[in-house]
């Protein structure tokens, strides 16, 4: 029902909005069926949750594995280490060993997710693939290049300390989206299913292929990264340069990244901040960059923090970090870029989440291990 209800609504509301001024082309890749979404407002489902976290479990976690060969089931500590999972002891004590994943086993988590995405559409817009790509985004881009410290790695925001930061308010939807999958799948590590399940939703929303592969291992409380680390949407380009900077990326980069900004929306609740940025915020295109240029924007007047609002629809919003890109010039040239390029776009959207995915990760496979999981489409 959920497919065929959200497959209805992508058909009906794929109408251009009559007050766009944007003049730019575009070449969707052939597979994706639209080009954008007219949002309405009255669609939007709320969903109410707290930041928190998970008890500590200082890398080690219980899971249930099938004993197929042992004609029965266990209870099994794991210890993830660089992707190679040893059994610590069964519920008998009868078995112990070495689990490598393999790809097909990736592949099945991925597919767990997709079909989650697909059949739970009780969240913004229809579905939570963007939260999803938030978390993912997030639980990443704490990374210092430094110190060494933050990054996906360790999936610390499992405690209250990173969980209760200001940025990741609201990310507990998705957290507690993907603990059925973990329940089901105890042998991958959070800081493996996060981003791989980023990797999914961003796949799943007509994204570009991306790259992956695993080797994250989860850490405890201690590891958890001060607040501050991840942009702050009220501010400008130098702080923009100051945030990613600091993770090792360059202007460029920072200008692809800031694409996800086409999927999702603020919440007042949350950021303080209100609404979407794009008409479709669940498919991932570069209609972020042609509403930047093609829209003319203006202060929203109310009760909030300093955002945009698009003159014509005022039903669309930018933030403060998103006009600094059409401000300076050496970052308007890469919007300029991706507003005329959709497949430059997804093509160095593709790489910069890669690299987003995998800072701080000591990993102990090679570039060329990574994997691309197959989409359910």
């Amino acid at each position: 029902m959920a497919s065929a209800s959200r497959t209805f609504t992508r058909l009906i509301t794929q109408a251009k909005p009559v007050s766009s001024t944007l003049r730019y082309p575009t070449t969707r890749n052939a597979k994706s069926p639209l080009t954008r979404l007219t949002f309405q407002s009255s669609s939007r489902r709320g969903y109410a949750s707290g930041a928190g976290g998970y008890k500590s479990r200082t890398g080690l976690y219980v899971g249930i594995f099938g004993l197929i060969a042992a004609g029965g089931a266990g209870y099994y500590y794991v210890n993830n280490n660089g992707g190679a999972i040893t059994l610590k002891e069964g519920s008998a004590k009868e078995t112990k060993g070495i689990f490598t994943p393999t790809k097909d086993d990736y592949q099945k988590v991925y597919n767990e997710v997709a079909k989650a995405l697909e059949e739970k559409d009780d969240y913004d817009d229809g579905s939570y693939g963007p939260v999803i790509v938030r978390l993912a985004w997030h639980c990443s881009g704490t990374y210092d290049k430094e110190t060494g410290t933050g990054g996906s790695n360790g999936a610390t925001m499992r405690f209250a300390p990173e969980g209760d930061h200001g940025a990741n308010s609201g990310l507990k939807a998705a957290r507690d989206f993907l603990e059925p999958v973990k329940q089901k799948f105890p042998w991958i590590t959070y800081s493996d299913l996060w981003t791989l399940a980023g990797v999914c939703a961003i796949q799943e929303m007509q994204g570009p292929d991306v790259p992956w592969r695993p080797g994250r291992v989860d850490r405890d409380v201690s590891m958890c990264t001060p607040d501050g680390r991840l942009p702050d949407g009220s501010k400008e380009q130098s702080h923009l340069r100051a945030i990613f900077g600091r993770m090792g990326f360059d202007d460029r980069e920072i200008v692809a990244l800031s694409g996800a900004h086409a999927l999702g929306r603020c919440h007042t609740d949350r950021s303080g901040f209100d609404g979407p940025w794009s008409f479709s915020p669940t498919i991932v295109s570069n209609d972020y960059y042609r509403l930047l240029l093609g829209e003319k924007w203006a202060f929203r007047r109310w009760n909030g923090p300093k955002q945009y609002e698009d003159a014509g629809s005022k039903s669309l919003m930018m933030l403060p970090t998103d006009m600094a890109l059409v401000k300076d010039r050496e970052f308007r040239n890469h919007v300029e870029r991706f507003a005329q390029d959709d497949q430059a776009f997804f093509r160095e959207f593709s790489d910069v989440i890669v690299k987003l995915f995998e800072l701080g990760v000591p990993f102990t496979s090679k570039e060329d291990d990574r994997i691309t999981l197959k989409r359910s489409f």
